[in-house]
This record gives structure tokens, C-alpha cells and sequence, in this order.
């Protein structure tokens, strides 16, 4: 009977496709657009798609070769590198899930201002109202001890897909090649250069990441495959899959409005592209598949930000507490301070022009740390060939290995150095909480040579933030 209950491959992939594609997926369009022509786009999607896909078979990898190691992503950092950097993978890992929050608040409410003008945007003194309400509803809510239920994701799965789906299908119909092929590679019928199309193509991969975070998800699904060996099919196939919606999705755009047009349209983007073709209905469609799509999300993700932190507690990387549980066994500590984080963030609305790509610029970038140190220690791993049989052949790892760790370090390059020391200014308290954590574990040296080099690093990096802040030569 038990296995039964397992899932084969359609089902895995299914899971794998679902848990990726969220609501960056419908202002896919305008995000790209805001920085990147066509060509460059798809040079772009090019890079994305060998990286995303080593960087996914990595997890996979790493879950099969290390199945000791069941405490997160950020474990592969500690396994690999030693308590520090594991140590800033979770805090990382949570930072990114925590403002990935504060993008979907700014999302669903530019939807809702759809139909009610008074949250027009998504990021004024009513959306701010609006999203704080949600916010504390969703989290009491958990501390109910209220969690997924297989309905709500259903539900929220379809709101996805369904309007995408559709989206593509209509767009395909709509397309028209001389409106994707003007200003193919720069404004005004400009030629390939190597120096616009670079920062054009650096721009496209802030978001293709964004779009793709989640894709360390698909690896906890291996306790529920009737076969292991599905796992890797089912991550390859629907990273596959979920690559060519998201391509189809930025490409078929600009065959329908020119990019300046797209750079323009308020969130979300793909509910006005649709209404240029087929009128207000289909902006209807998409907003309102959105909200729930949103609204599900919403709640995944606070369920996921508020239990990082608790895991990493029991799992003696944050300080204990982290770890401390209601009587309904929800994570009340950490999801006070990560709420309460949000709440704060959420003033960003009235601060910042483009409050949804601040918000997922920021969470993207706190991610790489966890994902560069994944990607080093698949890279690590096959190289000395640590839980490798003797004769056991490992040019294959090796070589993913190193896509995976040359993506993750272009992704870094790629952020931009505005985001990456914004960034650092998250990390830096971080390092206090490190000390504590190892005060509480009575460790004798707080930090290796290593470590202590790393740590300064990060605390320069935070000054030199400020510094640009205060200075106003970096803008939020």
C-alpha cells in the first residue's frame, strides 16, 4: 500500500513545473524588458538554461551522493566549507525568502488595483494597508497550526498554469516578427556590440534567477518517487519544461509590443499584453488567476521563511531561539521576527520607484551565497571523490560541477554591485548572530582564519553601502 502512495515520473515533473513558476512569471515580460532587447534576451535565456539545469542536477546530485546531510541547502555550505559559510547559506536562504514576501505583497496588489483603483500600482499607502492586513492574517493563521493543504495547492496550481497556457497560446496566434525584430539588438536599429549586448544579457540574468528560485525544491521530492531514478529525469524534464514556458513567455512579448512599450506596463505585464490583443477580458483572466496564484505562494512562502530559520535552530546553525514552538507546533519565534521583517520592508513601497524589482533584486541576490556554495561543493565533492566509489567514474560530476559553480559566480557578477552591497548590509548582522550561536555552543574559536578573513569582508563591504546610501550613489 505504501507504494501506492509514492509518485512516478508524471507526477514528480508535474511537482517540479508547479513549484517553480510563480508570479515572477507574469511580469516575466517587463522585467526583461526594462534592461534587455530581444537578441540579448535570448543570449540570456541560453546562459540561463545550461546553468539552471547543472545547477538543479547539482542539488540532485548532492541529495543522492550526501543523504546524510537532510538540514537544507544551506547544509551543503557546512559540509563543504565549514561552519561560517554554512552558517550565511541559511541566513541567505532566508533572507531571500522573506523579501520574495515583500515582491509577492507589491504583485497581488498591482493585480488587485485592477479592479480597485485605490491600490493603483500596488505600492501606496492602501497597498501597504492592504498587504500588512494579509500579512497578519496569514500569519496567525500558521501559528493556528494551519498549514498547506493538498486543495489549496490544487487550486493555486491551475491559477498558474491556466492563464499561462493560455497566454502562450494567444500570444503564438498574435505574434508578429517585425515587431520582434525592431531594435533587435539596441534602440534606434542598433548593431551588435559586445559592450551593450554584455550589460544587456547581465540585466536578463537577475531575473531569469528570480524566476527560477525554487529550483533546489524539486530534490525534496526524492523521499516520495516510487524510483530514485526519476528524480533526476523529473528535475531535468521540468526544468526543461518550466525554461521553455518562461522563454516562450518573454520572446512571444516582444512580438507583440516593442520593447519600450513592455518596459512601461505596470505589474502584472503579462495581463496588458493580453489585453492588447484581445481586450479587457484577458487582462481580467491573468489578474485574477494571479491573485490566487499569489495568494497561494504567499502563504507557502511564509510557511518556508518562518521554518528555515527553526530548522537551522534544531539543526545547532542559528542561535536556539529560533527553535522555540507553540502548542500547535508552529515555529512562533521565527515567524514573529520574519513577519515583523516584512512588515518593515513593506514601507519600501512608498520609497522606491519600482518596489517589485527592488524587492526580488534583493532577494535574488541574498540567494547566491547558498547557491554558489552548492554549486562549489558538488564541484568539491566529485573532485576528491568523497562518497565516490574507488573505481567509480566521476568526469561527469566534475564537469557539472564546474558549470554550475561558473553560472552561480556569473550570476554574482551579473547582480551588479548596487545589489551585491545592499546585500551585504542584510549579511552583516548576520555575523553577530554566527558569534552567538557559537558562544551558545561553547565552540572554543569563534571563527577560523578563514572565517574571521570572510567576516571583515562582508562587514567593509556593508560600511562601503552605507557610505553610497548616504552618499545617494546608490539608489533604492
Amino acid at each position: 500500500m505504501e507504494s501506492d502512495k509514492k509518485l512516478g515520473l508524471f507526477l514528480l515533473t508535474a511537482l517540479v513545473v508547479g513549484s517553480m513558476i510563480g508570479g515572477g512569471a507574469f511580469n516575466l515580460a517587463s522585467d526583461m524588458a526594462l534592461g534587455a532587447n530581444a537578441g540579448s534576451i535570448i543570449i540570456g535565456w541560453v546562459i540561463t538554461g545550461i546553468g539552471i539545469i547543472a545547477l538543479g542536477l547539482a542539488f540532485q546530485n548532492l541529495t543522492m551522493r550526501r543523504p546524510d546531510l537532510d538540514g537544507g541547502i544551506y547544509s551543503y555550505a557546512k559540509a563543504g566549507f565549514g561552519n561560517f559559510m554554512g552558517f550565511n547559506s541559511a541566513w541567505g536562504y532566508w533572507l531571500s525568502a522573506w523579501l520574495g514576501n515583500v515582491a509577492y505583497a507589491t504583485l497581488v496588489f498591482s493585480s488587485i488595483g485592477y479592479f480597485f483603483p485605490v491600490f493603483d500600482g500596488g505600492q501606496n499607502v492602501a497597498s501597504i494597508i492592504g498587504a500588512s492586513v494579509l500579512l497578519w492574517c496569514v500569519h496567525f493563521l500558521i501559528l493556528r497550526g494551519v498549514h498547506s493543504a493538498a486543495l489549496v495547492n490544487l487550486v493555486t496550481t491551475i491559477a498558474k498554469l491556466v492563464p499561462v497556457f493560455l497566454f502562450i497560446i494567444i500570444a503564438i496566434i498574435a505574434f508578429k516578427v517585425d515587431t520582434f525584430t525592431l531594435d533587435f539588438w539596441g534602440p534606434d536599429g542598433a548593431e551588435f556590440s559586445w559592450a551593450s549586448v554584455k550589460d544587456q544579457v547581465s540585466s536578463v540574468m537577475l531575473v531569469t534567477l528570480w524566476v527560477f528560485i525554487g529550483v533546489e525544491g524539486a530534490v525534496v521530492l526524492s523521499g516520495r518517487a516510487k524510483n530514485r531514478s526519476d528524480i533526476g529525469k523529473a528535475t531535468v524534464i521540468g526544468l526543461i519544461g518550466t525554461l521553455i514556458i518562461y522563454v516562450l513567455i518573454s520572446l512571444l512579448s516582444m512580438g507583440i509590443m516593442s520593447r519600450a512599450e513592455l518596459s512601461e506596463l505596470e505589474n502584472p505585464a503579462m495581463a496588458y499584453v493580453l489585453e492588447s490583443v484581445v481586450g479587457k477580458w484577458g487582462a481580467v483572466f491573468i489578474n485574477i488567476g494571479l491573485i490566487v496564484s499569489v495568494l497561494g505562494a504567499w502563504l507557502g512562502w511564509t510557511l518556508l521563511a518562518s521554518e528555515i530559520p527553526y530548522v537551522a535552530a534544531k539543526d545547532g546553525v542559528f542561535p536556539k531561539w529560533f527553535a522555540k514552538e507553540n502548542k500547535n507546533k508552529a515555529p512562533i519565534n521565527s515567524l514573529w521576527l520574519t513577519n515583523g521583517l516584512i512588515q518593515v520592508f513593506l514601507i519600501t513601497f512608498l520609497i522606491s520607484d519600482q518596489a517589485y524589482n527592488f524587492a526580488f533584486s534583493l532577494a535574488s541576490s541574498a540567494i547566491l551565497i547558498p547557491y554558489l556554495f552548492s554549486a562549489l561543493y558538488q564541484f568539491k565533492l566529485s573532485f576528491t571523490g568523497e562518497s565516490y566509489g574507488a573505481n567509480e567514474r566521476r568526469t561527469k560530476d566534475i564537469i557539472l560541477g564546474v558549470i554550475a559553480s561558473v553560472y552561480a559566480i556569473w550570476l554574482v557578477y551579473a547582480a551588479g554591485i548596487s545589489y551585491l552591497l545592499l546585500t551585504m548590509i542584510l549579511y552583516a548582522p548576520g555575523i553577530y548572530i554566527f558569534m552567538k550561536v557559537q558562544k551558545e555552543k561553547k565552540t572554543e574559536k569563534l571563527f577560523t582564519k578563514y572565517e574571521l578573513v570572510a567576516a571583515a569582508v562582508v562587514l567593509i563591504l556593508a560600511v562601503w553601502a552605507l557610505i553610497e546610501l548616504v552618499l545617494g550613489k546608490i539608489s533604492i
